[in-house]
């Protein structure tokens, strides 16, 4: 066999995605909230786009989609091609055009937004500024201002307050603390005791005993029943009466009066403070129940970014480019820009089709309630809707669609199947778990509490094969105590 340099032709296949369709896929899993930074970046940095300022159209002149409509409703699907067949569209704009990749616009500055975060603040932000409540953070830094301590001191003291939450739990390793900062644990345990003697009285306590036993202290209520009382909340949290007095030492009227104690204590002395707001969940889809018992599925146009390419500017503007790179930015720019208006529209007429097949599935749902929510997986959708399963699972991520019975996310339609006792329709996890919940909810005495085993009895005589560590697994995600517990709280509430 000799060996030497030859050329060889071969012919293979493999999977090859664009730029311009990852980009695509890359859309679909943004929630809302996401994408919207994600198209301001994209206008900051592609002079040929710009915002579409027509007015959306309106619920009532716009139409209406129905349910039995939705999945013969036929469109291209490059996102779900690329998924089940590693195929592309060769002759994307980016392609034709040599268009480079469209990188992540993550670290794009908004600048659009520049005047709302500047030091020139309006009427109403200087007004709101005026008006919020005051954080934990700044409540303690106004303390540690007049506390008298060493330079020190307080820059240990910032270290620490800078770590508590919202709760007002410090949530940090004092070991740590002392080993970076170089002063060592000792002294930040001592500057720890100092700011313990804040307001509100348990702040910067590292678990629930310490806070409480901070509270009880002010009070010179830590008294060694007390304190024993403390060290056995697992045994209060059980409502393991007799266990506690053994532990304690006292008796029945003793241990009432040291539980209304520390029902009197506050465990989370932060939470009376302000924090960042929350941010409402706006719904990406509508539905909302027509004549003849069918139900309408609608996009929530004002979560839709609108924009469009401009292409009177590029025609102005290509008339002058000279050079060859100003020429190849320019179709870059037109390139990425009709992409980023068809991905949009496309991820718009995803969503839909596949909030439509959800809808058009758990229309009992909707219709009578979480009873009669249906066992559904994605593969059930992907093949309704002539998808592939990870199209599905990127649609359905932070995505939320408004019905009559409330705000959900899709995700939460997707649930496990139970088998049926007399061998017919399956039944849905999350109905399960509710009649499990009704259940527990209608004891009303320790006559009435139900085991698990008892539990699982009713069940299957409603027709639900399930087991009982299934029962108690559902029962503990749900944080329902067991049916011992259960008892306990009961008599204790005699």
């Amino acid at each position: 066999m000799s060996l030497g340099p030859r050329l060889e032709l071969r012919q293979g296949q493999g999977l090859v995605i664009t730029p311009q369709l990852q980009q695509a896929i890359k859309l679909l899993q943004l929630s809302n909230i996401e994408l919207e930074a994600f198209v301001e970046a994209e206008l900051e940095r592609n002079p040929l786009l710009q915002r579409d300022q027509a007015e959306p159209e309106r619920e009532e002149d716009g139409p209406k989609v129905d349910r039995s409509e939705a999945a013969a409703d036929e469109m291209p699907d490059a996102v779900a091609t690329a998924d089940m067949d590693g195929g592309q569209d060769d002759s994307s704009p980016g392609e034709r055009d040599g268009g480079e990749a469209v990188g992540d616009a993550g670290g794009q500055v908004d600048w659009s937004r520049a005047g709302k975060g500047g030091s020139f603040e309006s009427e109403d932000d200087f007004e709101g500024r005026l008006s919020r409540e005051k954080t934990l953070a700044e409540h303690l830094h106004d303390q540690l201002n007049v506390a008298g301590l060493t330079e020190a001191e307080r820059g240990v003291a910032t270290v620490l307050i800078d770590a508590v939450d919202d709760g007002g739990y410090l949530r940090a390793d004092l070991s740590e603390i002392g080993e970076r900062l170089g002063c060592g644990q000792a002294f930040v345990e001592s500057v720890l005791t100092v700011l313990h003697g804040f307001e509100p009285t348990g702040v910067m306590a590292r678990d629930v005993r310490e806070c409480l036993s901070l509270q009880l202290k002010e009070r010179d209520r830590l008294d060694p029943a007390m304190a024993c009382l403390l060290e056995n909340l697992d045994l209060l949290a059980r409502r393991d009466m007799s266990a506690l007095k053994k532990a304690c030492g006292v008796d029945d009227e003793d241990l009432r009066d040291m539980i209304a104690e520390l029902k009197a204590l506050t465990p989370r002395p932060g939470a009376a403070f302000g924090g960042e707001p929350a941010h409402p969940v706006s719904p990406d889809v509508f539905v909302r129940e027509g004549p003849g018992g069918l139900w309408h599925v609608e996009l929530n146009t004002d979560t839709l970014p609108r924009v469009l390419v401009d292409q009177r500017y590029h025609a102005r503007v290509s008339g002058g480019a000279r050079t060859d790179a100003d020429k190849a930015f320019l179709s870059d720019c037109l390139a990425n820009a009709s992409w980023l208006v068809r991905s949009l529209d496309q991820r718009a007429r995803t969503i839909l089709k596949v909030a439509s097949e959800i809808v058009r599935q758990q229309d009992g749902f909707l219709a009578f309630g979480v009873q009669h929510l249906r066992p559904l997986n994605l593969k059930t959708v992907a093949d309704a809707i002539g998808m592939h399963e990870s199209t599905v699972s990127r649609v359905t991520s932070n995505k939320y669609i408004a019905t009559p019975r409330g705000l959900f996310e899709l995700k939460f339609f997707f649930t496990s199947a139970i088998a049926s006792a007399d061998g017919g329709e399956a039944h849905s996890a999350e109905s399960v778990r509710h009649r499990i919940r009704q259940l527990i909810d209608a004891e009303k005495n320790e006559a009435e509490v139900h085991s698990d085993d008892t539990i699982v009895e009713i069940l299957k005589e409603a027709g639900v094969d399930i087991a009982r560590r299934t029962v108690a697994k559902y029962r503990e995600a749900m944080r329902i105590p067991s049916s011992v517990e259960r008892r306990r709280m009961l008599r204790a509430n005699a």
